[in-house]
């Protein structure tokens, strides 16, 4: 990275405090108030429309782990996770043990947030420099294309980073439901985290524990039903900032497409399974041997559909850089130079989403 980029970084994020987003629209109050109208500014450019030909061939193809294997410490599976990080970055998980009841609360408190009234939900609106809260995520300029969703983002761990006044109190149980989903997913990183340290050549635990305290963020999306699906976005092509992202997806709704060798393929939802991809964080920390992949949503004309996105996030002062054991100087030399992550953080919340060129700021050949 040169210099320049470097003082950037930290000009942004002086500016930032750890990040923000614009306030615009509430997209479902648009839904709402006329169905048949997609404003201009959510119809994407010709060239980022969702397309019509992706291929239904691939639909089974992406990878499906077993989280009870792993923790009986079959290699096959073992294996088969390495396989996934590698050549997808993506993978569903199943047997993960948070059970049905848990991941169904979690998906009807959210339904219920955003069946609030709309003067209700702006009462939890993010601040001017923070991303928790009621909003839209990345709207940087009053100028960008907006995505088709709303969303409430909250960090849930550890205690000292939850901001409570973002957290709704008029709707029953809703802080439990959000808590105990946060608490059983913890437990599923881990393991995931475990099985990722011994395969990248180190002891169970020292992945977690270079980490630090890990936060976990918990993006709760709403994707309104849009007239004009072929137009609009859910979500612009993007790879997460984190190590870890685990998603809830509707059971019955494909919404989420990855690319994989050019082509954008649907993830088709496997009822109750949680849907794992590898963060930009994780791919430096294994010198680019695991995959952070660019990924998007696409909206639907007859329902509306929710997500819930869990975010493994790194201690602020965690400085990340390929960890020794991923470096081959004849094989696979060093990839990525070392940054602050709180710093990286800030560098990609200060942008729109644009696929995968975040990280780009970081790979060696741009210095």
């Amino acid at each position: 990275m040169s210099s320049e980029a470097e003082v950037k970084i930290v000009e942004d994020s002086e500016v930032l405090g750890w990040g923000s987003s614009l306030p615009v629209p509430s997209v479902q109050e648009l839904a709402r108030n006329d169905s048949q109208c997609v404003p201009e500014r959510y119809i994407q450019e010709p060239e980022d429309r969702p397309l019509h030909s992706v291929t239904t061939e691939v639909l089974n193809e992406i990878p499906v782990i077993n989280l009870s294997k792993l923790a009986n410490g079959d290699e096959d599976e073992r294996r088969n996770l390495d396989t996934a990080c590698k050549e997808w970055g993506f993978f569903q998980v199943i047997d993960h043990g948070v059970s049905d009841k848990v991941l169904h609360a979690m998906k009807a408190a959210v339904a219920e947030f955003f069946e609030l009234p709309l003067v209700e939900k702006k009462k939890y609106s993010m601040a001017a420099n923070d991303f928790q809260g009621y909003g839209q995520g990345y709207v940087v300029s009053d100028e960008q294309k907006l995505d088709w969703n709303d969303l409430l983002f909250l960090i849930t761990a550890p205690p000292k980073y939850k901001n409570m006044k973002h957290w709704p109190t008029t709707i029953t149980g809703f802080r439990e439901a959000v808590e105990k989903y946060s608490t059983e997913l913890q437990k599923v990183g881990d393991e995931i985290f475990e099985n990722l340290s011994v395969l990248m050549g180190m002891e169970r635990e020292s992945l977690k524990d270079i980490h630090g305290v890990m936060k976990l963020g918990v993006r709760m999306n709403y994707y309104p039903a849009c007239a004009r699906p072929d137009l609009v976005l859910g979500v612009s092509p993007h790879s997460d900032a984190s190590s870890l992202t685990l998603l809830l997806q509707d059971d019955d709704i494909t919404g989420l497409q990855i690319k994989n060798k050019e082509i954008w393929v649907p993830v088709k939802p496997i009822p109750n399974a949680l849907v794992v991809n590898i963060g930009d964080a994780l791919e430096v920390l294994s010198n680019g041997a695991y995959k952070s992949v660019e990924h998007r949503a696409v909206t639907n004309q007859q329902i509306p559909r929710i997500s819930v996105a869990t975010f493994f996030i790194p201690e602020d002062e965690l400085e990340i850089g390929p960890l020794d054991s991923m470096v081959d100087e004849e094989h696979r030399p060093r990839m990525f130079k070392r940054i602050k992550y709180l710093d990286y953080l800030r560098y990609t919340l200060g942008r729109k989403m644009e696929g995968k060129s975040h990280i780009d700021i970081l790979k060696l050949q741009n210095m």
